[in-house]
């Protein structure tokens, strides 16, 4: 399986974007704002662009199982988690089911997504996101 975390809308706080599986819409994203290369604020930046594994673990955070991004370059305990502001972030991919006024997003999609990720893990099926920044976005 291929997810794909589409950045469209890249703001002073944060960045908006889609998260598509195999093609298709599954969920809208938030993330950290996007910063230059080899800039990292610990907590308020979105992961670098790229291809990266993904795995189903339980969260020391959360204490739960969650989709994590592994081996993302100066980055630890990445996750694919519920949320609808930067607040919720600290660098994970924020995933929910709709977006709102003030740009945020809503209605987390955490629950689906792991259990896509976690059954097509269980059938030895690969699993990975690519995260691409859409060079057409919009900054504000």
């Amino acid at each position: 399986m291929i997810a794909t975390v589409v950045r469209q809308q890249f703001l002073e706080d944060r960045t908006l974007g889609e998260l598509f599986v195999n093609g298709k819409h599954f969920c809208y994203t938030l993330e950290d704002p996007v910063r230059g290369a080899g800039i990292k604020i610990k907590d308020k930046t979105a992961i670098p662009a790229g291809v990266y594994r993904l795995d189903v673990n339980k969260s020391p955070s959360f204490g739960r199982n969650m989709v994590q991004v592994l081996d993302v370059p100066n980055f630890e305990g990445i996750r694919c988690h519920g949320g609808n502001t930067p607040d919720n972030t600290s660098g994970c991919i924020l995933i929910a089911y709709h977006k709102a006024a003030g740009n945020k997003i809503y209605q987390t999609a955490e629950a689906e997504f792991t259990s896509i990720v976690r059954n097509l893990l269980d059938t030895g099926d690969d699993c990975f996101i690519v995260i691409v920044d859409d060079v057409r976005g919009t900054t504000g």
